[in-house]
């Protein structure tokens, strides 16, 4: 550790420590960081639910996890998918930051979970038995396993965290947004460990057709590894998929403590709204741009000093035209010399997760200095940024990273890491 362990402005210095990862790249942080390196995506056809009548049958899927690796029985049977996913996530992030709670550290210890969607496949579920059984067939926990707080829930019950826990929900911004929070209560000092990120698992039939109806899902059916082409001339639209990070926030005074290891600083958070539209973005970026100036200014920064962000990206024609514009307009000619790159390309759009992969992502550029590549991205639709096309590049020196999540409804989010 170094350095002091508060900031210039008095708040409390806030390490990540650990962080896990569930994604449809693999099942751990490791996984997922090597297909990524590989270019490798985890987009195909849908297979867990029938998608014959859909107009949209692609998706990024969790393929194989198996939840009894992580919890009992009885907690698999009433967890939603996006719960399961969580607590996998922060078993993983707690064991890589050396993390074990006990009587005294506990009520000092929050959870934080963001999600779009929630538990969604459970509130489906209900609602068929319900229908089709009748009242006395709907399981006394429904009204646990169907609330967005159960992700938090499951958590905090299995690690014993007697500090705050809650839910986070801001659409696509979501899981950026626990972060946001999180940093800020161990700034404040409201807490001292706080466990962040997000989870979601919306790859069913009513997201797929809803957001198909939207005409904001790709239609490259017979081609799924090719479907999400973030900044590319010839993209049309994201790519629905599913799964969870968590990552272990601490101040920098119980991380030395502990003797943790930090793997980065989290330095910036910043929010807006556009209050424009549900769906697309403002036009001229103003909210994305409030956010990401927030997050410069919250860290001490400027954009001259970013060495890499990692896109929203989504893939979609109004989306990568408006961060573009976001990106020259915030960094100035910085944008044109550093790397940008989507890791939505692979992992497809994990929506309420998307913003705590995408800051693990980051810390691990901050760690490596390798680049994860946007693939699909065969004709950039802005020739003099470099998107990182098609294959990861190696990047000596990266210090700050920013994080961008943009959402539905409006929402923005920006985060920003130093390399410690």
């Amino acid at each position: 550790m170094t350095g002091t362990r508060e900031r210039g402005d008095g708040r409390r210095r806030v390490m990540v420590t650990g962080y896990g990862a569930v994604t449809p790249l693999g099942h751990c942080v490791d996984e997922t960081w090597t297909a990524m390196l590989a270019g490798r995506s985890g987009i195909d056809t849908v297979d867990t639910i029938d998608v014959t009548d859909l107009g949209v049958r692609i998706g990024g899927q969790v393929r194989g996890f198996a939840p009894g690796r992580y919890m009992p029985p009885r907690v698999s049977r009433r967890a939603d998918p996006y719960a399961q996913y969580a607590l996998a996530a922060a078993l993983e992030a707690c064991e890589h930051a050396g993390l074990v709670i006990d009587e005294e550290m506990a009520p000092r210890v929050a959870v934080i979970i963001g999600s779009g969607y929630g538990p969604v496949g459970s509130i489906y579920r209900a609602a068929d038995i319900l229908r089709d059984k009748g009242p006395r067939a709907i399981s006394p926990f429904t009204q646990v396993t169907t609330a967005m707080d159960s992700a938090a829930g499951e958590i905090s019950m299995r690690l014993g965290t007697q500090g705050p826990s809650r839910a986070q929900s801001t659409a696509c911004a979501s899981g950026a947004d626990a972060v946001g929070a999180g940093m800020r209560m161990i700034s404040h000092g409201e807490a001292d460990v706080v466990l962040v990120g997000g989870a979601d698992a919306c790859v069913t039939t009513v997201d797929l057709a809803g957001s198909g109806n939207a005409r904001a899902l790709s239609r490259r059916n017979d081609d799924p590894t090719a479907a999400c082409r973030p900044f590319d001339v010839h993209r049309d639209g994201f790519v629905m998929s599913e799964g969870a990070a968590v990552l272990v926030l601490e101040s920098a005074e119980v991380a030395e403590r502990r003797g943790a290891t930090p793997l980065a600083e989290l330095i910036g958070y910043g929010a807006s709204s556009d209050a424009h539209h549900w769906t697309a973005p403002h036009p001229e970026g103003r909210g994305a741009c409030l956010a990401v100036e927030a997050a410069l200014r919250d860290a001490g920064t400027t954009g001259s000093e970013v060495d890499y962000v990692n896109a929203h990206g989504t893939g979609t024609q109004l989306n990568d035209a408006t961060e573009t514009a976001v990106l020259h307009k915030v960094l100035g000619d910085r944008v044109n010399r550093i790397p940008v790159s989507s890791t939505k390309s692979m992992t497809g759009h994990m929506i309420g997760a998307a913003g705590a992969v995408e800051l693990v992502a980051s810390i691990q550029v901050l760690s490596t200095g390798d680049v994860p590549p946007t693939i699909n991205c065969d004709e950039p639709i802005d020739p003099d940024i470099n998107f990182v096309p098609r294959q990861a590049q190696h990047h000596a020196g990266v210090r700050i990273a920013l994080s961008n999540s943009f959402g539905f409804g409006g929402h923005n989010a920006a985060l920003i890491v130093r390399a410690v």
